[in-house]
């Protein structure tokens, strides 16, 4: 974070920043050195799990025009199907305009709160899986931390399933457990040793990059 006074901020950063501490809330924004648009560029940034990123994604309701924010967990795709049941209408996509003149903020910065217009929000309860949360802060660059109950009680908003339920990630184990020594990788799976170990503690996203990554290998041997 560079010693930057908040005037000479971005004005959707300092508005949130300002917002956050008229509220009384106890983490201030941090403005981070370089941009995180994507929930796996903020989690490496903070050295956090994807998960705890609570991503931003709007859509627009198609019967009245509506802006949808759903919060969302940031290793979790959003399920269209539920939210529109959900908010009682087609969901329609929301491109960067529709999403700066609802919003206030650019995409990649929409903070869960203090917005331009009312939106029609939903909070994923797969959030709360943390005790802590960190989420856009009015700007790429911005963001802060806060809990998930904290998040419920500054939006306003209902807990919801919003998110598609994949199913569990299988393990490439082929019972053949044998490391080649020229190339470090298990003859029978192509994972390496510490993919292995690993294993059992990864995430299902984490799961599915490293089957990505076996298929490249195994493509390549």
């Amino acid at each position: 974070m560079s010693a930057v006074t908040l005037p000479e901020r971005p004005e959707g950063f300092r508005r949130v920043t300002q917002l956050l501490e008229r509220l009384g809330h106890p983490h201030a924004p941090v403005f981070l050195d370089a941009a995180v648009r994507t929930s796996q560029e903020a989690a490496d940034a903070l050295g956090i799990a994807v998960g705890q990123i609570a991503k931003s994604v709007v859509f627009r309701r198609i019967d009245d025009d509506a802006a949808v924010l759903v919060i969302t967990s940031g290793d979790k795709r959003v399920d269209e199907k539920k939210v529109a049941a959900l908010v009682g209408g087609k969901l329609g996509r929301a491109d960067a305009d529709f999403v700066k003149a609802r919003t206030g903020f650019s995409i990649g910065g929409v903070a869960p709160l203090g917005h331009a217009t009312p939106l029609v929000t939903l909070i994923d309860r797969e959030l709360f899986r943390f005790a802590e949360i960190w989420a856009a802060a009015g700007h790429p660059n911005g963001v802060f931390q806060l809990s998930p109950q904290q998040l419920e009680s500054l939006v306003g908003a209902p807990v919801a399933d919003v998110v598609k339920h994949e199913e569990p990630v299988p393990s490439p184990c082929t019972s053949v457990c044998r490391m080649n020594a020229d190339t470090g990788l298990c003859e029978g799976c192509f994972r390496t040793l510490d993919e292995i170990a690993a294993w059992s503690r990864m995430e299902e996203h984490e799961k599915r990059a490293v089957w990505h990554r076996l298929d490249q290998r195994k493509a390549s041997a």
